[in-house]
């Protein structure tokens, strides 16, 4: 097996098990390694630190273990069965009012890059290591042995976020399929129906990290008029309706998404319900004293940290709209999902926005991700969406 020799003084992270060894750490190779390879990490001093797989780019390797393991398919059907049995102990994975959640959370389930949705029978593949790519059919196998019947299909969603660099292609398709597995589902998500389109559908169908904070805005929506931007499938639309609002108005510049919010609205037999296909920004100009909620969640503004200033502005102006026109004693729900915008900085970005508004606000929640998409302590990256529930004077 090739030995990654590090550097003098760079084995600190490795130590404290953080998952990524970057490019820069690296001294030298014991031998000539390939993309996806599976590599052991060794210290200046030779000390064995963990085994990865290799990949050309920044992070040059994922590690999926700090001790010295076989990786045949008994040890990655393991670390899918321990992923499984934590959803289990989540409710989620028998669950008559839920039957859609993330099974795999990359590093947060120790298998770094890798990441697995399961939709009413169907599982989704999506794939940032080379690595795990290239040995995806150990997991259809180990889906298969786990869920037994109730696995309808395993489809591949990688193309798109593959390395760009990566010598190998990943279209996106099926894996494995039975005979009378749907191209779409009507997925439950606390007894609310979405159509679910792994094919064509962002991300892999469906945004899940949204769950809970759904629920919560149910909870605040009764006889409520409520806006929900950036809306995509319309998720919070209809658990704004379902729990009761008065009238619920959905916005996305994306045709496509309001199509498909209008689907699920029909699918849950809301009537209350008017969609918007314009632009975020302007809809909000002329909307003064017209909602009580009004949720922001918009797609990541900054992926990279050369473009981290404009998406601070972005959210800026943004929250500023939206807390200058929302009701007195109205709800923000505001949300970010740019890794590269923290907590603090996202946080002091809508004060910003509140102190430029004019308007007294006080915070009644601090929001993140559902803990299916689980943060591994020492790898704090992991957590990318932070929101705010803000009440507005």
């Amino acid at each position: 097996m090739i030995k990654v020799i590090l550097t003098s003084g760079k084995d600190h992270s490795l130590h404290r098990f953080h998952p990524w060894v970057f490019s820069g750490a690296i001294k030298k190779f014991s031998g000539e390694v390939k993309e996806g390879d599976v590599v052991e990490v060794y210290s200046a001093q030779n000390e064995f630190l963990g085994m990865g797989h290799y990949q050309i780019g920044s992070i040059a390797v994922r590690m999926f273990s700090f001790t010295q393991v076989t990786p045949d398919f008994n040890f990655w059907k393991s670390k899918i069965q321990k992923a499984y049995d934590f959803r289990t102990q989540l409710n989620l994975t028998n669950n008559p009012a839920t039957n859609c959640y993330r099974l795999c959370f990359g590093e947060g389930d120790g298998l770094p890059g890798f990441i697995i949705d399961y939709y009413n029978g169907t599982a989704v593949f999506q794939s940032h290591s080379i690595g795990l790519h290239l040995i995806k059919h150990e997991f259809v196998k180990a889906l298969q042995e786990i869920y037994g019947d109730k696995l309808k299909a395993v489809f591949d969603k990688s193309e798109e976020t593959m390395p760009k660099q990566a010598p190998i292609k990943a279209p996106n398709g099926y894996l494995w399929k039975r005979d009378d597995s749907p191209m779409e589902t009507i997925a439950l998500e606390n007894n609310n129906k979405f159509y679910v389109d792994w094919e064509g559908g962002q991300k892999t169908g469906f945004f899940l990290d949204q769950r809970e904070n759904r629920e919560l805005l149910g909870h605040y929506s009764k006889d409520k008029v409520v806006l929900n931007t950036f809306c995509y499938s319309g998720g919070f639309s209809v658990y704004a309706a379902n729990d009761g609002a008065k009238e619920v108005h959905s916005t996305d510049i994306s045709k496509k998404a309001i199509e498909l919010t209008d689907r699920n609205i029909e699918l849950n037999n809301i009537k209350n319900h008017t969609s918007f296909a314009v632009d975020t920004f302007d809809f909000l100009k002329h909307r003064e004293d017209t909602y009580d909620i009004i949720v922001l969640d918009p797609p990541a503004f900054a992926k990279h940290q050369n473009v981290k200033h404009n998406a601070i502005m972005g959210y800026k102006r943004l929250n500023y709209e939206a807390i200058k026109q929302i009701k007195s004693g109205g709800l923000l729900f505001t949300f970010s999902c740019s890794q590269v915008v923290d907590k603090n900085t996202f946080n002091s970005t809508v004060m910003a926005a509140a102190i430029e508004a004019g308007r007294n606000v006080r915070v009644l929640h601090h929001l993140s991700q559902p803990p299916d998409h689980c943060v591994n302590i020492f790898h704090p990256e992991g957590e990318y969406l932070k929101g705010l529930v803000v009440h507005i004077e």
